[in-house]
């Protein structure tokens, strides 16, 4: 019985991890595009976050394929969007600005910013308030790549 059991568990253990259907979230969709210089200037923490975005898609070899040069200039800014009665920062807004030009063949196609922020509050622990601030820029930053490959998307449709 206690063999049975074994070769059981060992079966459902054998198909729950192999059929899983795990996929990256860009791996299987085309975009019809691939980019060729990815020059970043900037906040290296975003610039790392949407250079690691435009890694992850896979680029599909068609005939029809367009490369596109990115030049991507990226800055953030802490300012106190409020005070208490002692005149201690209560809240801070974080703001991030994104410049970028897509150019084919020399030419200069979209050359647009991108600005997102986000208002939070004030922590008595400097290390939990980091942490706070590495989370905000990491999704204002994965919001921004997006952007910027939807206004790609975009160019190759017209």
């Amino acid at each position: 019985m206690n063999k049975i059991f074994k070769r059981f568990s060992l079966i459902i253990l054998f198909f729950s991890l192999f059929s899983c259907a795990y996929e990256p979230i860009f791996s299987e969709k085309n975009y019809n595009f691939k980019t060729g210089k990815v020059i970043l200037e900037g906040d290296k923490d975003i610039n790392r976050i949407i250079k690691n975005r435009f890694d992850l898609i896979k680029n599909n070899v068609s005939k029809d394929e367009k490369i596109y040069d990115i030049l991507i200039n990226s800055k953030k800014n802490k300012i106190i969007a409020a005070k208490d009665s002692k005149g201690d920062p209560s809240k801070f807004e974080l703001v991030i600005e994104t410049r970028y030009q897509v150019n084919r063949n020399q030419e200069i196609l979209l050359n647009s910013k991108i600005i997102k922020n986000n208002i939070y509050n004030n922590v008595s622990d400097k290390f939990k308030l980091e942490q706070n601030e590495k989370i905000i820029i990491d999704n204002l930053s994965e919001k921004v790549s997006e952007e910027i490959i939807a206004s790609i998307i975009n160019l190759n449709d017209n």
